[in-house]
């Protein structure tokens, strides 16, 4: 399962986890009842289907919630596997990380969304102009409902201040643990 949700061409994008496989998008899922037939596709950004009231957030874009949750039973199953159990993260990149350390990569990729590039844009931002450019607004930080599956864009409302907020629980805890070089396990010193 860590093999499919840590596969690049997959579920794992540049600023999270998909919630649909990107795969999807050349090879839809087509199920077939009786005379009825429904298919699901890769849709990285707004829906291009009215179903469900166009909202596309569990069909392609990043989703905090799904992130989160998928962050915290990382760290969990980390506590229980320790640092002996590595699984590659990109798969096929040759690098094996501890579950602890897949759960981080999979922050940072998330707090990218937020983070000026080497160019000083934000992904979250997209292509809104006066936000990437604006001296009044290049540094007002949207909390978005979902994220574009490939680019980061902040799509949905723009003032999710509720599960996307989490960025801030995932911020304090990158700085405490990762950019310190501090292990999760709390062993005692001796």
């Amino acid at each position: 399962m860590l093999n499919t949700l840590l596969d690049e061409s997959k579920l794992l994008g540049k600023f999270g986890v998909r919630s649909v496989s990107q795969a999807l998008a050349k090879n839809p899922l087509v199920l077939r009842l009786g005379n009825e037939e429904s298919s699901l596709d890769y849709e990285p950004a707004e829906s291009t289907s009215p179903l469900f009231g166009g909202n596309s957030n569990w069909r392609g874009p990043i989703w905090f919630p799904l992130n989160f949750l998928l962050i915290e039973t990382l760290q969990k199953y980390h506590y229980y596997l320790g640092d002996e159990f590595k699984i590659q993260c990109p798969t096929n990149s040759g690098r094996n990380l501890s579950l602890w350390e897949v759960s981080s990569d999979i922050t940072g990729r998330l707090i990218n969304i937020f983070l000026k590039d080497e160019n000083g844009r934000r992904p979250v931002y997209g292509g809104m102009e006066k936000f990437q450019t604006d001296p009044h607004w290049k540094d007002y930080i949207l909390f978005h409902e979902y994220f574009h599956g490939d680019n980061g864009a902040g799509l949905g409302a723009s003032a999710q201040t509720g599960w996307t907020a989490l960025v801030a629980k995932l911020i304090q805890q990158y700085g405490e643990y990762v950019l310190n070089n501090k292990s999760p396990l709390f062993r005692s010193e001796s």
